[in-house]
């Protein structure tokens, strides 16, 4: 199969997952707003607005690292990291009472500096991952803990308060009656998507996400690649725990712990292979408003908070299953498979090469040939070879 032909064929698989999860999306909307009738007021919008800006940032984390067939456990870490800084810098200065230009500069540059130490912690991850040689997900799962234990150390186990209006009014405003964070939701997925889809490096990624030997033999600088990788997926985190600090008004070591597990879902709901090498940005911010719909219809109706863990491990565990069983019948394996069958013609894989004919393999009897034994003499074991005696 063609190069050309295999990238029309993978590009209609994603358009067929975005149009079956925007029927699902669709399908939640209605049967929520039938059983309640609050699920489709604005307000009720509004507040899910709030919530799935940061999950939904989070989630774009996770999927940059596994599109290069890796994954990054350390994002919620990572994002209270941020916020504990720009929240003790924001405590150091008393910034709670300050006012306008001051309350402005404060509020612009401790969030960078917080941002900032955030995605040093993605340099980290880089780091243990590409010289250390520790595999994504072990490597990960360690700065998840080290960073929980400093920031825990750090804190005392305590919340952080002290902000400025300014600043909180980034996590609660609104711009048109659009909740801010979801406003920073969009910028950032467009950001992403440029990223991935318009950028040397996010070609690359995927690159190494589909084959890292290939990649390494074409040229590629895999390590250079998995760097800038975790990274970006550390500054996207690091911006999703800045906008929860605004939205909470505090920052707390153990902030989001579930946030995890929730974003790994809504990567792999939203299309993106999790062995790596493709997805869509478009595909895990909708993925993100389905679950969000799911979450909020919960709510609304008076399910059990468990029930939602419960939904989230099935719907994992239920796309996991579709994915592996549509890779194996898409019609991409289907033509490569028929793109090796008439490259090697029939009878191919059959015939044993031409180096091996006449090797018997291991353990085989072997027939002598009645033709060679004919033209030898049979001897006594006793009896001097002929010619000895003369």
């Amino acid at each position: 199969m063609s190069d050309l032909t295999e990238r029309m064929v993978r590009r209609m698989l994603a358009e067929r997952n975005l149009f079956g999860l925007a029927i699902f999306a669709i399908l939640v909307v209605v049967l929520f707003s039938i059983v309640s009738d609050n699920f489709l007021s604005v307000v009720n919008f509004q507040s899910m607005g709030f919530q799935v800006a940061e999950v939904g940032l989070l989630s774009l984390a996770v999927m940059l690292s596994m599109l290069t067939g890796g994954i990054d456990l350390s994002i919620v870490s990572v994002a209270n990291i941020a916020a504990l800084v720009a929240a003790q810098l924001f405590k150091s200065q008393h910034a709670d009472s300050a006012t306008g230009g001051q309350a402005l500069v404060m509020t612009v540059g401790f969030m960078l500096v917080g941002i900032a130490a955030g995605t040093a912690c993605g340099v980290l991850n880089g780091l243990i991952i590409t010289k250390l040689r520790v595999t994504p997900i072990l490597a990960t799962l360690g700065t998840l803990q080290l960073l929980n234990g400093i920031a825990i150390i750090w804190t005392g186990g305590m919340a952080i308060y002290g902000m400025p209006d300014a600043f909180l009014n980034i996590g609660t405003g609104y711009v048109a009656q659009i909740p801010v964070p979801v406003i920073i939701l969009l910028v950032a997925a467009a950001a992403t998507a440029v990223f991935v889809n318009r950028t040397g490096i996010g070609l690359r990624m995927k690159l190494v996400g589909a084959n890292s030997t290939a990649a390494r033999y074409s040229g590629l600088n895999n390590d250079r690649v998995l760097m800038m990788t975790y990274i970006a997926s550390a500054l996207l985190s690091s911006v999703a725990g800045v906008l929860i600090a605004a939205r909470s008004a505090s920052a707390n070591a153990d902030y989001g712990a579930s946030y995890v597990l929730l974003a790994i879902v809504i990567v792999v709901l939203g299309g993106v292979n999790y062995s790596g090498g493709s997805g869509t940005v478009t595909g895990v911010v909708l993925a993100a408003l389905v679950l969000q719909f799911v979450s909020s219809g919960f709510d609304q109706v008076g399910f059990n908070n468990f029930l939602y863990s419960i939904a989230q491990g099935g719907i994992l565990i239920v796309v996991l299953g579709i994915n592996s069983v549509s890779a194996r019948w898409s019609p991409s394996s289907r033509f490569a498979i028929l793109g090796r069958r008439r490259r090697n013609g029939p009878g191919a894989a059959s015939s044993p090469p031409a180096a091996l004919a006449g090797v018997a393999p291991p353990g085989a009897f072997v027939r002598s040939d009645p033709d060679q034994l004919a033209g030898g003499r049979s001897q006594d074991p006793g009896s001097p070879p002929e010619g000895e005696n003369q």
